[in-house]
């Protein structure tokens, strides 16, 4: 009977600890993006005005400024980035959720609480234009 308790009670500690970890799990991957905030009226509705063909200049300027942070391929891994907390977002799957607007604006205006700076006093609006061209070809 002893053994039959034994089991009993590994077999909910195990279950309650992999539920904690699945639970962790699927908040982190939500976390990965979270919920965005909503775009201050002045950027809503923005769209770039230079389109696809922005891209080859964004590709440079992405990499100047924000590889080392949000890595290559916009993953959220650029060597720079590893140190960070919170971590870098992942561009790639952040630029599915996202309209151009979000993007101009967080670009420019970074983010508090993160290490993303405000890039409107170092980058034209051109140059944050190219850049959201570049990332919206990030997979």
């Amino acid at each position: 009977m002893k053994k039959n308790y034994l089991l009993f009670v590994i077999l909910v500690l195990s279950g309650a600890i992999l539920w904690g970890c699945a639970t962790t799990s699927s908040n982190a991957n939500a976390d990965v993006i979270g919920t965005l905030t909503p775009v201050p009226s002045d950027f809503a509705g923005q769209t770039n005005p230079f389109g696809e063909e922005a891209a080859v200049a964004g590709a440079a300027v992405f990499k100047n400024n924000c590889e080392s942070c949000h890595g290559r391929q916009g993953h959220g891994d650029g060597p720079a980035g590893t140190a960070l907390v919170p971590a870098p977002k992942n561009l790639a799957l952040l630029q599915t959720m996202a309209g151009d607007d979000y993007l101009f604006w967080r670009i420019s205006f970074g983010k508090d609480g993160t290490a993303m700076i405000a890039w409107k006093d170092v980058l034209t609006e051109e140059q944050i234009w190219q850049i959201i061209a570049f990332i919206r070809t990030l997979e």
